[in-house]
């Protein structure tokens, strides 16, 4: 990995003198000596703090497929051990035990890291930066985390590798049908073929064919809900709009907790390439952009849960709380409806059958695996399409783009020039889909399109269809408390404080919000402008409880 390779004195840096005694402030308790090769954080740990060397040294391992370990470092004295999960105390990727001549380091847990990054700029940007290339070589190794065993391109294993991948999670798929670790594992536990796949998580314990939040309850991702707490800012959406109104929200002191039903970044997660997002002119992947945004939560001590489906919000008399799956109630000064909106499906009557066997609603590097070399369709017209459709096109043999209208009135012009250079791309203006053929067996052979004008139908034999026909505001968990708009949309304004709902204390930002501009510019814009709103809003009703 050569961008690791010259990134390595970032990743494992060597706090000089004064730094190391600017950390010691901020320890969460005295120095603690190890024998050689005495186990220090073991694979899995939970609440394992970060380790700094002040003697001797911390040799790091990972695990390497099913059955094995392999080195990844070896911290000398003036290192630090961890990577980003120690910022929230999730279990760790990685263990380390004493050298041959032992240790003494000094602890660091969650809240004393985060206090070391925020009250020391300069330890605390060396610390932050070093935690996230390490998450990424994690990431670029695969065996470092999850495990998953089945068919390589199967739904399920779509699904949890989507999950895993864009909740920013290292992962390795094994083929079952290959001879190795994963088919022997199925065969010793007996595992029936309806049950695959199995999930290997980090600690140990084996999933057959689980849930995203049986996952997420397997990794330690979500924290430990306390239905006696009331937070200051409850979030709803991991977007860039939650995700800004939690790094403001925190880094501010209000406590802050935000959840989502699916994975952080939203629908701009998803996205390849972002290159109108200002200060960054050679652009941004989706993901590398929200992930930086999570990690920046966390460091300002934001709580996230993922993936947390919110059911309903109660508003009665003020007191606000959210109702959430399984039972469980969060209570809250404040509700922000960050919840953007939800991938628009064309009236098929067979499209369930192919979502995650042929027909995909992002295009991320997984999906441009499953499709290289062959031909494909995206359907939709908007930039979220037009970056899709940039990513793809070099990977595929040819790409039939079906718009119902001229791209220029739908799309950013830089996208169309792009578009334009690539000879794969075959533009069908006017036209949409009609009809999706295949089995649950085969998944998707086929899709057929249809003029509009004409009635023309247009038949290519493909196996991967991507939907970009934009999306509806995912709002009705508000139904009853919020006002919306003819569309769904949340109308905010109608008070003193602009983005503010029909209900006190209720305010709505981002693409969920009627006459919101849909850009992650102006998602991040409106998540830092109501934390100012809430401020007031909090201020005002301490005032009147105070009369």
């Amino acid at each position: 990995m050569p961008v690791a390779d010259n990134r390595a004195h970032q990743r494992y840096p060597v706090l000089d003198r004064n730094q190391i005694e600017t950390a010691r402030h901020f320890a969460s308790g005295p120095a603690t000596d190890f024998r050689p090769g005495e186990t220090i954080f073991a694979i899995g740990a939970a609440d394992a703090p970060a380790w700094l060397v002040l003697d001797g040294t911390i040799e790091v391992f990972r695990r390497d497929g099913l059955s094995s370990q392999a080195p990844v470092v070896t911290h000398h004295a003036g290192q630090f051990s961890g990577e980003v999960n120690q910022l929230a105390g999730r279990p760790s990727l990685a263990g380390g035990h004493a050298g041959p001549q032992g240790c003494t380091a000094l602890p660091f847990d969650a809240p004393h890291l985060r206090a070391l990054m925020i009250g020391s700029a300069d330890v605390g940007e060396v610390v932050m930066r070093a935690l996230i290339l390490r998450r990424v070589s994690l990431i670029a190794e695969g065996g470092a985390g999850t495990i998953l065993i089945g068919v390589p391109g199967s739904p399920d294993i779509i699904r949890l590798q989507g999950f895993l991948t864009r909740s920013g999670y290292p992962n390795l798929v094994l083929d079952v049908d290959a001879e190795g670790d994963g088919r022997a594992l199925v065969e010793r536990t007996g595992v029936l073929p309806e049950q695959l796949p199995l999930v290997v998580c980090p600690s140990g314990p084996i999933l057959r064919r689980p849930s995203e939040a049986e996952l997420a309850a397997c990794l330690g991702i979500m924290p430990t809900l306390d239905a006696a707490k009331v937070y200051d800012v409850a979030v709803v959406g991991a977007g860039p709009s939650g995700l800004a109104t939690a790094v403001y929200a925190a880094s501010e002191g209000l406590s802050v907790i935000v959840l989502d039903a699916q994975a952080m970044g939203g629908q701009a997660g998803a996205s390849a390439r972002i290159e109108n997002y200002l200060g960054f002119p050679t652009g941004i992947s989706g993901q590398a952009l929200t992930g930086r945004a999570f990690n920046q939560a966390l460091k300002f001590g934001a709580e996230i849960a993922i993936p947390v489906r919110v059911e309903r919000l109660h508003c009665e008399d003020e007191k606000l709380a959210l109702e959430l799956a399984g039972g469980h109630q969060l209570r809250a000064r404040s509700v922000v409806l960050a919840s953007g909106a939800r991938y628009r499906r064309p009236d098929l009557s067979n499209l369930a059958e192919f979502e995650g066997a042929g027909i995909s609603y992002w295009a991320s590097p997984i999906e441009a695996r499953l499709c290289a070399g062959e031909e494909i369709a995206l359907v939709g017209g908007g930039n979220s399409a037009g970056q899709a459709v940039v990513f793809l096109a070099p990977q595929v043999k040819r790409l039939h783009l079906v718009v119902r209208r001229d791209l220029a009135e739908t799309m950013s012009r830089y996208l169309i020039d792009r578009i334009a250079a690539l000879s794969n791309v075959e533009l069908h203006v006017g036209s949409e889909i009609a009809g999706l053929e295949g089995t649950r067996v085969t998944g998707l052979t086929g899709v057929t399109f249809q003029h509009k004008e004409s009635g023309a139908l247009i038949h290519h034999a493909v196996r991967h269809l991507f939907l970009f026909i934009g999306a509806d505001p995912n709002a009705s968990w508000a139904s009853g408390c919020v006002d919306t708009d003819a569309r769904g949309f949340v109308i905010t304004g109608a008070g003193a404080l602009p983005l503010e709902t029909s209900i006190r204390g209720v305010f709505a930002i981002g693409d969920v919000r009627a006459g919101s501009t849909k850009r992650v510019a102006a998602a991040v814009g409106e998540g830092a402008a109501v934390v100012a709103q809430i401020h007031t809003m909090l201020a005002e009703r301490a005032k009147a409880e105070a009369a």
